[in-house]
């Protein structure tokens, strides 16, 4: 038997004797029981930890709200969305922009973050997989808003200019950590994650910014 499937059972029949006593087991008891039981279920395979389960504040609380049925209280969410904010790393070179066309390959691909995948291997953006991009994608999801037209909605016809800095920086910190900006958004935190390097972020905003981007034509 292996080990996980030891433990499981042992947990398990703890569970059995905390139910068979007079006092029911406290709602923390029976939380922590139930992330002893799904952790030792999981191992580490190739590029894949275990250590994926671990959770930080932020989604502890989300997780709680959901639970709950209700949103976070304002004062919650504003402290948990200021913690999130300081985690923003600016690019290093001081380049927002990349390439609008890597950055559509990335948008596109849904690849990465599987056990079988090698640590070198590029991970995808699979932005399509939420979002309306390019008008000429048929195949989308609708979990997040539309991003059609982004820039063009928003007025940045020249990214570079001063004016368009704050929704240059703006973009670039909604797609490394999307959580600064809403505590319990659904958008993966590409950058704080680790999923998207800083050079696959400055493509994504060029995608969503750049004037002769298809998403801004």
């Amino acid at each position: 038997m292996k080990k996980q499937h030891k433990i499981v059972l042992s947990l398990l029949a703890t569970a059995g004797v905390i139910a068979g006593c007079a006092t029911a087991p406290s709602s923390a008891d029976l939380d922590k029981m139930t992330a002893d039981i799904v952790k030792a279920s999981f191992r580490d395979q190739g590029i894949v930890k275990a250590s994926v389960l671990d959770t930080d504040e932020t989604n502890r609380a989300c997780s709680a709200a959901d639970v709950a049925g209700k949103p976070l209280d304002e004062k919650t969410a504003l402290a948990l969305q200021a913690a999130n904010l300081k985690t923003i790393k600016w690019p290093a070179n001081g380049k927002f922009l990349g390439s609008w066309q890597a950055g559509e390959k990335l948008a596109q691909s849904g690849r990465g973050l599987t056990w079988t995948d090698a640590a070198t291997t590029p991970n995808g953006g699979n932005c399509y997989n939420c979002h309306q991009i390019d008008k000429k994608e048929i195949s989308f999801g609708t979990i997040g808003p539309s991003l059609y037209n982004f820039g063009k909605l928003r007025g940045v016809s020249d990214p570079a200019s001063p004016a368009s800095r704050g929704m240059v920086e703006y973009t670039w910190g909604k797609i490394w950590n999307a959580k600064a900006y809403n505590a319990c958004s659904n958008m993966p935190r590409a950058g704080h994650m680790g999923i998207m390097t800083e050079a696959q972020v400055a493509d994504l905003v060029a995608l969503l910014l750049d004037p002769k981007s298809p998403v801004n034509q």
